[in-house]
């Protein structure tokens, strides 16, 4: 499996600070693929998977099973980040379609794009 948006890697987010999330977990990549098959652009923007419920926009459900991920899980938009490609060592899986347009909707809110 090679990098894309909606893949879900699996990487190490440590060293963090506070309140930032941590440890070796899954992500789903949400850069654009044409800039993640791009060499030149060493980086690639995540939103952490935890198995911890959460409500609301932020944290959309993902569902086990082609994902790659072993049980229900959700998506932590507020803890978007980017990190260096080096960071990931293996690929689990793709979110189906309707799972990112959730997590596309929670990364509009966040992020203000809707708002003009």
């Amino acid at each position: 499996m090679k990098p894309g948006r909606g893949i879900i890697v699996v990487l190490s987010l440590d060293p963090t600070v506070g309140h930032e999330q941590k440890g070796v977990r899954p992500c789903v990549e949400v850069s654009a693929s044409e800039v993640l098959a791009e060499q030149r652009y060493p980086l690639v923007c995540v939103v952490p998977i935890t198995g911890t419920p959460g409500e609301g926009a932020l944290y959309p459900p993902l569902k086990p099973g082609a994902s790659g991920l072993g049980k229900p899980s959700f998506a932590l938009i507020d803890q978007l980040r980017s990190v260096d490609k080096r960071r990931i060592t293996r690929f689990l899986g793709r979110v189906s379609a309707e799972e990112l347009k959730s997590i596309d909707e929670g990364l509009r809110l966040y992020l203000g794009l809707d708002s003009v």
